[in-house]
C-alpha cells in the first residue's frame, strides 16, 4: 500500500510546469503586442509625412496656378481635358513622391461693368503623396504592408 505522501509527490512538478507555460504565454503575448504597437506607430509617422508631402504638393500647385506671370503657361488656365500635372520627388527628405494635378472651369459671375461679364476661374488642385518609388498612386504596392498614400484636394479661385 502506498502512503498519502507518495501519491502527492509529483503534484508540485505538474504545477511548476503549468505556471511556466502560463508565464511563457503571457511573455509571448507581450512581445507580440509590443511589436504591433511599434509597427502601428511607424505607420502613423509615415502617414503624417505623407500628409505633409501632399500639403506641399498643394502649395506648389496653387503657386503655379495663381502666380504664373507667363500668359502662355498651361498652369495659368489648367483647362486641358485631363488638366495639368507635375510630379514632385521629395524622396530625399521625406521618402515620398507627389503627383499634383490641376483642372479649372470658368464661370461668369455678375458683371465687372455694365454689359461686361465678370469671368471667374475656379482651380481644382489635387495632390497625391505616396511612399512608392514609382508614380503615385501605385496600384501594385497599394496592397502591401508599409505602403502609405494620402490625397489632398483644394479649390481656389482667381
Amino acid at each position: 500500500m502506498t502512503s498519502r505522501r507518495e501519491q502527492q509527490r509529483g503534484f508540485g512538478a505538474i504545477m511548476a510546469i503549468i505556471i511556466l507555460v502560463v508565464l511563457a504565454s503571457l511573455g509571448a503575448g507581450m512581445v507580440t503586442l509590443g511589436a504591433t504597437q511599434q509597427w502601428a506607430e511607424a505607420q502613423g509617422v509615415l502617414s503624417a509625412r505623407a500628409l505633409a508631402a501632399a500639403r506641399a504638393g498643394l502649395e506648389v500647385g496653387m503657386f503655379r496656378a495663381m502666380s504664373s506671370q507667363t500668359p502662355g503657361d498651361a498652369w495659368k488656365t489648367c483647362s486641358s481635358s485631363p488638366g495639368q500635372s507635375i510630379f514632385l520627388d521629395l524622396s530625399a527628405t521625406t521618402g515620398f513622391h507627389v503627383a499634383v494635378t490641376c483642372t479649372s472651369l470658368t464661370y461668369n459671375e455678375g458683371e465687372s461693368s455694365p454689359g461686361v461679364p465678370n469671368v471667374v476661374r475656379i482651380f481644382t488642385i489635387q495632390a497625391t503623396a505616396c511612399n512608392s518609388p514609382n508614380s503615385c498612386p501605385d496600384s501594385v504596392l497599394a496592397t502591401t504592408p508599409g505602403y502609405v498614400e494620402r490625397v489632398r484636394q483644394v479649390a481656389v479661385t482667381n
